[in-house]
Order: structure tokens, then C-alpha cells, then sequence
């Protein structure tokens, strides 16, 4: 089922050693369990709310000589298909939130903005971010469900369906030149010309305090997968990249909570877009640069995001990048069933899975990373086949006959 695998070539870079300490205090601006149980107050208010399951894995864990094995499935969270349903929408709620706070000296209670009672102020603001697909579709279901206006850049390779995924709930689509961080850009410019509010997954100078909130909303899933645990440790997380947004939600979230017990962290990405491996090997914040070719789109990222970078510099034990056959083939492992349950995984979804298959095959990675009988190893598949056609194109059939059993 997993022999192909050993044979992946794959680039390893070890980071921090698996024991950390507590969680620093630093770090808690930042991101923090406080912050994520507000995060959890305000989303599980939203219309739709429900646990993503965790779905354990015991074939793929006996065949990888591993303990447990467990899949937190995204696929469904908000019905957008994706864990970007937590962040984006989070962070428009907050920043409309801060928006009615300055206009009227009052903090709204969250369910005053839901319920539309600041209709008039809100539906004067627009808001906008650059996406691979997930992230924009989230910002745009926020701002219909909140009430105010979104316009999402796209850059040149985003596939039509997503585009079509996020004009659906209303927003206004622009197609840039170039890659995501070119689009980033231009829609920050834009941004500024126009008066429109950046919503942005990825953080940089003078601009962190919205990435920040996108980055708490995302620890609900990490929340959620602790209680579900219901007292087992994981070990290991297997984590996919982009700008960091995600892996730093959950790193932090598990080391603050198990401090020097806090799982072991890798970090696993495209090899064409290895911005944080790239971190990692020369010891601070690297771009990558080209065309970022990949199927994995959601981590097509050449820039870190600068507030994510600390936490998984402090918090992670290995960066590496993978190529996209090991993805396809992980994609078509787990909707045939074999690894113990029958899961629709979408291309970067499926990363941090597809890593540690690559890693539990070669025995050095293993060793390095302390992969033994009695590991206990996390995944986040943070989106299903959000883009319909490349998912049939790879697996075979449909996520609805994935789903079926057909």
C-alpha cells in the first residue's frame, strides 16, 4: 500500500529538537489558547457549526509501524470545503467588530453583527485579499454573512472552478498576472487606492494584526482535535506549509497546551515552493522565488508569513518538500479505503499525510523524527476536492463517489 513511497524523492531539513520547553510568553500576542477560546465562542455562534470528524486510521497505522494513526477531515467544515472556512471569516468578523468599536465607542456583541443590527456601517466596507482558492472563498462567505462587500484577487494559474467557488457568494473576482505573493501585492495596492480593508491569510511588515486573527480561527480545528483525543497524546504532527498560517496555529495550540510534552512538529510543503524549509536551512525568514508550479494550489506560498515564522522556528523539528506524485498517490491511497477509512483529500489537504508516508519509509527520517511502535501521529486534511475536475483528474472519480463508496 506504502512501498512506492520509500522510493519519493524528497528534500529533509532538521529543525529544533523534539523537546521544547513551555510555550514563551513572547509568543502569546501572538497566538494563544485565551485568544482561541474567544475564536471558538464567536464561530461555533455561526450558523452551520459542527465538529469536523476525526477519523482514525488503524490500517495505515499498522502498515506504518506506528500506534495510531488520526485524520482530522476538514472536507466539510461550513460546507466551503476547507479549515480556511475558520480563518477568513474570523478575521472579517473582527475586523468589523474593531470598525463598529472606533465608530461608536462600543464593543458589537458578536451576535449584533450577525443579526445585522450595524447593517448601515457594514455594508459601507469592502473587503479584499489575495487567494490560491480557499482563503477568498472564505473571506467571501464572511462578508455575505456579515453583510459587507469582497473583492478577491486571483492570480494566473487559480484553476476556474475556484474562481467560480468564490464569485458564488457574491464577490468581485480580478485575475492578476504572476504568481500568489504577486497577487498579494496587488491587492494590497489596490487596497490602499480604493479605501478596502486587507484580509490576508499572510502577514508581513506593518501589516500582521488581521493575519493574527485568521491564524486564531484556525486553532478551533486544533481545539476540536484535542477533545477528541479525549486525553491521547499525538506525538507526531505531520503539518502542511504555505505561508504558516496553519502550521503555526496548531503548534502553538499543542505546545502551549502540553508544553515539553508538545508533539513532535514537521512541516511539509511543495518542492517548488519550500519557502519555510528554505527558513529553516538558513536560520531566518527566506523567499522562494518562480512560478511556484504545483498541484498543491492552497500551498503555492513563496513568502513565510512573519508572525507564523517564530512559532514554527521555536516550535517545529523538520521542513520538508515533497513532490506532487507522492500527493497524487496519497489522494488515491486514501480514497480507495485502504488506509482504514475511505476520505476525499484535495491536493494540498493531503500534504502533511503524503510527507509522513515519505518519511516513515526511510529509515534515517525515522529514526531523526523518533517514528516508533509506540508514536501516536496527527494529520490535518484541511480540504476536501475543492476543485472538483483536477480531483476526478487524479483520483479517478468524484468526491461524491469517493464518498459513496462507489
Amino acid at each position: 500500500m506504502v512501498s512506492q513511497f520509500a522510493s519519493v524523492k524528497a528534500r529533509f531539513v532538521a529543525g529544533n529538537p523534539a523537546e521544547k520547553g513551555p510555550y514563551p510568553e513572547a509568543f502569546k500576542p501572538i497566538l494563544s489558547r485565551d485568544a482561541g477560546k474567544e475564536a471558538l465562542s464567536t464561530i461555533s455562534a455561526w450558523r452551520g457549526y459542527a465538529e469536523t470528524p476525526l477519523v482514525s486510521l488503524d490500517a495505515l497505522a499498522a502498515t506504518t509501524g506506528v500506534a495510531r494513526i488520526f485524520y482530522k477531515q476538514e472536507a466539510g467544515r461550513f460546507g466551503l470545503g476547507s479549515f480556511k472556512a475558520l480563518g477568513g471569516a474570523y478575521a472579517v468578523y473582527r475586523l468589523l467588530s474593531a470598525l463598529i468599536e472606533k465608530e461608536t465607542g462600543t464593543k458589537p456583541a458578536p451576535n449584533d453583527i450577525l443579526d445585522g443590527r450595524h447593517s448601515g456601517a457594514v455594508s459601507k466596507v469592502t473587503v479584499t485579499c489575495a487567494t490560491d482558492g480557499n482563503h477568498g472563498r472564505s473571506v467571501a462567505w464572511g462578508a455575505r454573512m456579515f453583510g459587507c462587500q469582497a473583492v478577491i484577487f486571483i492570480h494566473a494559474t487559480v484553476s476556474e472552478a475556484r474562481e467560480q467557488a468564490i464569485a458564488s457568494y457574491g464577490a468581485k473576482v480580478i485575475r492578476t498576472a504572476g504568481n500568489y505573493d504577486d497577487s498579494v501585492r496587488e491587492a494590497a495596492r489596490m487596497a490602499a487606492e480604493n479605501g478596502w480593508h486587507v484580509v490576508s491569510d499572510t502577514s508581513y511588515p506593518g501589516y500582521t494584526d488581521v493575519p493574527r486573527n485568521v491564524m486564531q480561527g484556525y486553532s478551533v480545528m486544533a481545539d476540536e482535535a484535542e477533545r477528541q483525543l479525549g486525553g491521547l497524546r499525538p506525538t507526531h504532527i505531520f503539518l502542511q506549509g504555505g505561508v504558516g498560517g496553519l502550521a503555526a496555529a496548531v503548534t502553538a495550540h499543542f505546545w502551549e497546551a502540553l508544553g515539553a510534552d508538545a508533539p513532535v512538529v514537521t512541516i511539509v510543503e511543495p518542492e517548488t515552493a519550500a519557502c519555510l524549509l528554505e527558513s529553516a536551512a538558513a536560520g531566518k525568514p527566506t523567499a522562494v522565488g518562480g512560478d511556484l508550479e504545483t498541484i498543491m494550489a492552497g500551498l503555492a506560498c513563496g513568502e513565510p508569513s512573519i508572525i507564523a515564522w517564530p512559532i514554527l522556528e521555536g516550535g517545529a523539528s523538520a521542513f520538508m518538500a515533497i513532490p506532487d506524485d507522492a500527493v497524487a498517490d496519497t489522494m488515491r491511497m486514501i480514497a480507495s479505503g485502504e488506509a482504514g477509512a475511505r476520505l476525499v483529500g484535495g491536493e494540498s489537504g493531503v500534504a502533511g499525510l503524503a510527507g509522513y508516508l515519505v518519511a516513515s519509509a526511510k529509515p534515517d527520517w525515522r529514526k531523526a523524527l523518533g517514528l516508533d511502535t509506540n508514536s501516536v501521529v496527527l494529520f490535518f486534511g484541511s480540504e476536501g476536492d475543492t476543485d472538483p475536475e483536477l480531483y476526478q483528474s487524479i483520483v479517478g472519480r468524484s468526491g461524491r463517489a469517493v464518498e459513496a463508496g462507489e
